[in-house]
């Protein structure tokens, strides 16, 4: 046998990053005899775990090659860019500096230039080059990361030039996997720390051993969860849809599951396209008490979701931003969080196959995303809970998601009309001037609401003296065919010196949050003012919630106790509640015939950090040892809102910390408050909530928060409703004109043609701003505002229809273009224009003094609104005119359309009025009509 030719090895590492391997000479022996005989040479093991290795072991050690030959080449195949490899003979370094060449493209490394001669034993180490892009953060902590307490941590520290790029990153993994057993309906796994040294350096106690189980629940959707299988943990007590029995078939599933090692991770690949959907096999897994980390790699770069806050694009931007995800009263604002959560997030295969990811867990979190591209998510509590929803297309993706966490609720037809609200209404005059106002104008609208200034002292059930007209002014406007939608909040005053029901009742049922192990409530502050107090409003806002002298006297606001929610008393509690409003059976000319509620302040919100008037008892829990990036992140969790030791109990009577559901506050409120609204009115009803997480959706509506009365905000909104619509939230619509300052009439009026396509479509701004509703304007406003809710009206039947579809089906109401053309990539960028259903699209003016505006149009047969043209557009960008008074709209062919005459309310157009259609193309059968 020639054995003149130099040696090498090729390491082809399999899906845990190991491999194995052997090697002997024959010598023209036959293999059966060579097999056992003492020519058997050497045995190799390869793996990239801790530090990334080559053993090379001698069978029999008296072995001496006559040729002198030695391995003079490694070739590792599947492997990132390798650096610093050594060799080191029976634990001594021989040789310092190998060359290595490696294809980024190809992830192929050589190894050059080393010599380990045949018979000896060897270890070859070397480091893994990670790029900047695939660094993961290793000290995200508030108080900043330094070479110190970054090497603690058993991390690396290299600083970058690069921004976004972290100076401290994983080098090493934490855990191991075995017993991995595959059945028909799933997979698990056990997972355990390798050592707990460094991971006690991460924020709290590890969790150890922890258990991985997968469950293939349908052919399109997996759940897989890594949770401590010796102690019970937080679970968020949210009801999902889920099969009894795993109805997936392997012949039918769209997924392949694989659990890997070293390090560990979970891979799952879409079967038709091999596209790896989900690969959480990176470096910085964590499982501590009040820790939780873990990353993926992403398909693509195209991801949607993630709320709520606010940013502006549609598209996330994936070049090193955190979102922090925690109920908070917080007005729109770029990087802070806002009202909701929304741990979910739609994503796109480069072919344009979408997929879904829901991460169940209500706790307190914040998630990275960086340009590998990859995500991180680090949440405070709870575990690790997912669900994944393999579409392949967009809408299919949002009805399994509905489907599991519920449909949208339907609302009645007449809330898809036009609606004003403004807080800062000074009596009910005002209202009923306002009202006479837009019926002379002609101006069609269905809702008037009032905001807290019904209230006396905004006191939740109790009307003010300066609206002691108001029972009759809502009698008078529901006999013209007007609904009335009033507002309450959750906190509840307990400094009253008259009898107030809503208070003592409460604390007969036992409603309010309290401390554990004890009878005190957490009290906070937020609306009603002290009974019998002038309250300066010269002074800030500050000012006048602060505590002043020795005592702690609070200066204006009472002291307020908050229902849980969570509570079957409670629920009865608040029905009874509801029922005095609307009917009063001791003041009945005070009875409120509302037809809505609007339930706002319940992420839930106070004016305090914590509780009045002493703060916080559990340190711990409002400044865990892990704040994630959140808006005042070093005021702690409890910043303007509860304290996280407050105690709710559960239907089942198990009890819950704030600091585990205080994300789910509003959801508590949200399907008591639908249920007292139809039980009280004996209709269907509409709530409006501030505050939700997955699964509002069932029971409400959501409007986009206290925003400002800016040009951003036109688009902005245009986002926010494309984001809720992924979140099973169809009823969704931004404060028309903005609430915040004064509006600018350009804007207002370019609003009103935007907002009137909003499913929710209210005009609604602050105390203090000038009015902005149509008939505050000129003659030109009222005739544009006018004009462009009438079109609405025209197309209510068309807007109920979606609506239905969404609550039956799932499907978006709003709704991106990518949705209906994700083969044309221009659409996965687009959030300047959006469909209403696959049908009509809108191209809104988003800028001041623009005339015109430049619309994409998707390879499809279009037809201008107005004047029934093919526009002979396909799949490409159209300058169109926009003068003041029109916004562009758009019908797409193969559509049928129904539409009726608008009237000046929706019970007026049901009064003996038909429907039309609004049929359009000859090739009505062929939807995407191209000649």
């Amino acid at each position: 046998m020639n054995r003149q030719n130099p040696l090498g090895l090729i390491i082809a590492l399999d899906e845990n990053n190991e491999a194995t391997g052997e090697l002997f000479w024959d010598d023209g022996q036959s293999i059966d005899t060579v097999a056992n005989s003492t020519y058997l040479l050497c045995e190799f093991t390869a793996s990239q775990v801790s530090t990334n290795h080559l053993d090379v072991k001698i069978t029999r050690s008296n072995y001496r090659d006559p040729n002198n030959l030695a391995f003079q080449e490694i070739k590792i195949l599947g492997t990132e860019e390798p650096n610093s490899v050594t060799v080191k003979q029976n634990g001594v370094l021989t040789q310092a500096s190998p060359k290595v060449t490696y294809d980024p493209n190809l992830k192929v490394a050589i190894i050059t230039e080393i010599s380990l001669t045949l018979g000896e034993a060897y270890t070859v180490e070397w480091d893994l080059k990670i790029r900047d892009e695939e660094k993961i953060d290793c000290y995200p902590d508030e108080n900043g990361a330094s070479e110190a307490n970054c090497l603690a941590r058993g991390c690396v520290w290299e600083e970058s030039s690069s921004p976004g790029v972290p100076f401290c990153y994983f080098a090493n993994d934490l855990y191991s996997v075995s017993n991995v057993q595959y059945s028909s309906q799933g997979a698990s796994a056990d997972i355990s720390l390798t050592s707990s040294v460094y991971a006690n350096n991460f924020p709290s106690t590890p969790v150890n051993p922890l258990r991985l189980q997968v469950t293939f629940h349908k052919n399109e959707m997996l759940q897989f969860k890594i949770y401590d299988p010796n102690n019970n943990r937080y679970e968020v007590p949210v009801p999902l849809n889920l099969p009894t029995v795993p109805s997936s078939t392997p012949e039918s599933r769209l997924y392949d599951v694989l659990i890997k090692k070293n390090p560990f991770g979970i891979e799952i690949r879409r079967k038709s396209t091999g596209t790896v959907i989900w690969d959480s096999q990176l470096l910085g897994f964590t499982f501590n008490d009040m820790f939780i980390r873990i990353s993926t790699r992403l398909p693509s770069k195209y991801l949607y979701g993630f709320g709520e806050t606010e940013h502006t694009a549609f598209r996330r931007d994936l070049n090193w931003h955190t979102w922090g995800m925690f109920s908070r009263d917080q007005p729109p604002g770029y990087k802070m969080n806002s009202y909701g959560v929304h741990p979910y997030y739609l994503g796109l295969e480069e072919d344009g196959s979408a997929h879904g990811i829901l991460l169940m867990n209500s706790n307190a979190m914040d998630v990275t995303f960086q340009p590998t591209p990859a995500l991180t998510y680090r949440t405070t509590g709870g575990i690790l809970d997912f669900y994944v929803f393999l579409g392949p297309t967009p809408e299919l993706v949002t009805q399994q998601y509905t489907e599991v966490i519920g449909r949208p609720v339907l609302v009645p037809y007449w809330a898809l009309g036009f609606q004003l609200c403004r807080y800062g209404y000074e009596n009910d005059n005002e209202i009923s001037n306002l009202y006479d106002d837009m019926v002379a104008a002609q101006i069609p609208y269905d809702v008037q609401y009032s905001d807290i200034d019904y209230m006396e002292r905004q006191l939740d059930f109790v009307l003010s003296p300066k609206f002691a007209g108001f029972p009759a002014l809502i009698n008078r406007m529901r006999n013209d065919g007007m609904r009335v939608i009033l507002i309450l909040d959750p906190a509840i005053s307990g400094n009253e010196t008259q009898p107030y029901p809503a208070f003592t009742r409460g604390v007969e049922d036992d409603v309010f949050i309290k401390y554990p192990n004890s009878e005190d409530i957490v009290w906070g502050k937020v609306w009603p003012d002290y009974p019998d107090v002038v309250v300066n409003d010269s002074l800030d806002w500050d000012s006048q919630v602060e505590v002043k002298g020795t005592f702690g006297f609070w200066q204006y606001r009472a002291f307020v106790a908050f229902p849980d929610f969570f509570r079957t008393s409670t629920a009865t509690w608040w029905k009874r509640e509801f029922e005095e409003l609307y009917n009063n059976p001791q003041n009945p000319e005070k009875s409120l015939k509302f037809d809505g509620m609007w339930i706002d302040m319940n992420e839930p919100s106070s004016f305090v950090n914590g509780a009045a008037p002493s703060g916080c008892r559990d340190a711990a829990l409002n400044r865990p040892p892990y704040m994630p990036h959140l808006e005042s992140r070093d005021r702690g969790l409890s910043s303007k809102t509860l304290c996280m030791e407050g105690e709710h109990i559960l239907p089942d009577g198990s009890r819950v910390r704030h600091y585990d559901v205080h994300s789910l506050y509003g959801w508590s409120q949200t399907r008591p408050t639908y249920e007292a609204v139809q039980e009280v009115t004996g209709e269907r009803g509409v709530v409006i909530t501030r505050s939700t997480f997955p699964s509002s959706g069932r029971w409400a509506g959501h409007w986009l928060g206290d925003n400002t009365a800016a040009w951003d905000q036109l688009k902005k909104s245009i986002i926010g409703m494309m984001e809720f619509s992924l979140f099973g939230i169809s009823y969704t619509g931004a404060d028309i004109c903005g609430f915040f300052l004064d509006a600018e009439y350009e804007m207002c009026a370019r609003w009103m043609q935007l907002g009137a396509f909003y499913p929710f479509s209210r005009n609604h701004n602050t105390i203090g701003t000038k009015r902005q509703d149509p008939v505050s304007w000129d003659a030109a406003f009222v005739n544009i505002s006018k004009s462009v809710i009438e079109t609405r009206y025209t197309l209510l039947p068309y807007l109920y229809t979606l609506m239905y579809k969404a609550h039956a089906e799932g499907v978006t109401v709003v709704r991106p273009l990518l949705h209906e053309f994700v083969s044309d990539q221009v659409t996965w960028e687009i959030d300047e224009q959006f469909l209403l259903g696959p049908a009509f699209l809108v191209s809104p003016v988003l800028q001041p003094n623009a005339r015109n505006v430049t619309a994409y149009f998707p390879r499809a047969r279009w037809f201008d609104y107005y004047t029934g043209v093919d526009i002979n557009a396909r799949g490409q960008w159209r300058e169109l005119p926009a003068p003041l008074e029109h916004i562009n709209l758009h019908v797409r062919g193969g559509h049928i359309l129904p539409w009726q005459e608008p009237a000046l309310n929706t019970q007026l157009r049901w009064q003996g009025e038909v429907f039309g259609y609004y049929f359009l193309s000859c090739m009505a059968m062929d939807r995407d009509y191209n000649p």
